[in-house]
């Protein structure tokens, strides 16, 4: 058997009073008025030295509930670069509290995916549903049964429930400062056709950011359509913004796997980057620092999500979904600058 975790011990590490960790352990937190998301830095750190482990081991009662279980996250697909970068750090995360975790792909087929919903909760605690796997019947389904669950990058704003975003809003504003900055004039907006991007109107986003900006042109928005099979796009209409009369200074791509394709059109078309046109990508892509030219990106608060998304989740799991704090979290991404903007 291990070393004991004290209450001291804990209570040093997260820089809190051990009565505040007593309490907590306890189960008289919320009698006491502490804060949610003090309860759940505590529990965790708890879980994470040992505290459960070792006091199951001595046959002590826990005053806590704890319900380590499985938690299972439904994606809308797996090729998607948001999933690839956030499942090893949810992995790691509830790992560290001792908590299982398994990635589930969102089936194409409504009726059959509808009938596994109900079956959810044999396989698992509880569920994190990422952004368009959250849709409306399966959060209606879930919140029926008082299931556990958070949403990941997907915002409902008529129902409270709980959320971890990353702050477009805020991420737009970056985006368009740098811009300001740079000196340019003429911006063209691109993205694929007939998507949504982490459901939220990105393009309104930054037409407002760079709306306020003095100086600045009425950005051009040019929508292409996703060829998902063949790497052929027809680049004629962003072309057309590309030459006189509106000659665009920098270019900002939504999507990061779009970035790959317009690089090689341009280089086709003899075009440099950032001497002809600057380039700015609203996600971080693989390999975004090792291209030529490297492209300057926003880049998600990744690890911050998963740490957040963990607690929340085991929060919800521990108050069987009938957690009395339903909370909205934005996480301010960050604009990571390269050679393609025309700066270093």
């Amino acid at each position: 058997m291990g070393k004991k975790v004290k209450n001291k011990d804990l209570a040093e590490r997260l820089g809190v009073s051990s009565t505040l960790v007593s309490l907590v352990l306890n189960n008289k937190a919320d009698q006491h008025g502490i804060r949610k998301d003090t309860q759940e830095k505590v529990l965790a750190l708890a879980r994470q030295m040992g505290y459960f482990d070792l006091a199951r081991d001595s046959q002590e009662t826990l005053p806590v509930d704890e319900k380590p279980g499985v938690i299972g996250m439904i994606v809308p697909s797996l090729h998607d670069q948001f999933v690839y970068e956030i499942t090893p750090l949810l992995q790691k995360a509830f790992a560290s509290i001792g908590v299982g975790f398994s990635v589930i792909t969102k089936d194409p087929d409504d009726r059959r995916y509808n009938r596994l919903v109900g079956a959810f909760r044999k396989f698992y605690s509880g569920l994190i549903l990422v952004g368009d796997a959250a849709d409306d019947y399966t959060i209606r389904s879930l919140r029926s049964t008082g299931y556990p669950f958070v949403l990941l990058e997907k915002c409902v704003r008529m129902l409270r429930l709980n959320t971890v975003c990353t702050d477009m809003t805020e991420g737009a504003q970056r985006v368009a400062d740098h811009i300001e900055k740079l000196g340019y004039k003429n911006v063209l907006l691109v993205s694929y056709k007939n998507t949504t991007y982490d459901g939220s109107d990105v393009v309104g986003l930054l037409r407002q950011a760079l709306g306020k900006k003095t100086g600045l042109n009425k950005p051009v928005h040019v929508e292409l359509n996703n060829h998902i099979i063949s790497s052929d796009i027809d680049f004629s209409e962003l072309e057309k913004f590309m030459r006189p009369p509106y000659s665009a200074d920098v270019m900002v791509i939504l999507h990061s796997d779009l970035v790959y394709r317009i690089m090689s059109f341009l280089r086709k078309k003899n075009l440099r980057v950032p001497q002809d046109i600057a380039l700015i990508s609203m996600e971080e892509g693989i390999g975004f620092d090792l291209m030529f030219t490297p492209v300057t990106s926003l880049k998600k608060p990744f690890t911050g999500m998963a740490l957040k998304v963990a607690n929340m989740i085991w929060s919800e799991v521990k108050n069987s979904g009938n957690s009395k704090y339903k909370r909205q979290v934005n996480i301010t991404p960050e604009l990571v600058i390269r050679n393609s903007c025309g700066t270093i």
